[in-house]
């Protein structure tokens, strides 16, 4: 197993992995995106590998804004971490998440922080498993105005 940090040449291989969590937008998309976290003091992506094959990735950034359940500033968060199915329940998320966490240390931050949808139980055990703490639940609503 290779954990390491993505560079600006491996957003599309980022982006490939993030369409698989994240099946709503294009690859094209998150690969703009993944360049942009790539590209920021603020963010960091780490890349899965075994052998040739790209097999996870975590997206970690800084949050400077409230997060829930904290009390300092700024925050590290993972953004979003996937392992391919057929690689889960190795480690691999785990090392994933140690990465992130690590990062997040040497950003100055004394907290690390994440979320899922309250439907994801698998998220939720791998948060619960891995040393999290629930902070809170929370339903968002929204309402268009006319204007």
């Amino acid at each position: 197993m290779m954990i390491y940090k993505a560079g600006h040449s491996d957003a599309q291989a980022a982006a490939e992995m993030a369409i698989l969590m994240w099946g709503n937008h294009t690859v094209e998309e998150l690969t703009e995106d993944m360049s942009s976290v790539i590209d920021s003091p603020e963010g960091a992506v780490f890349l899965a590998r075994e052998g040739e094959e790209f097999i996870g990735f975590a997206q970690c950034q800084l949050r400077n804004d409230y997060v829930e359940g904290t009390e300092s500033s700024p925050v590290g968060y993972l953004e979003g971490i996937l392992v391919r199915e057929e690689y889960r329940h190795q480690g691999y998320a785990r090392a994933l998440l140690e990465r992130c966490q690590q990062w997040a240390e040497e950003q100055g931050c004394s907290e690390f922080a994440s979320d899922c949808e309250l439907d994801n139980e698998e998220s939720y055990r791998f948060h619960m498993k891995v040393g999290f703490e629930e902070a809170n639940r929370v339903i968002c609503f929204i309402k268009q105005l006319n204007n």
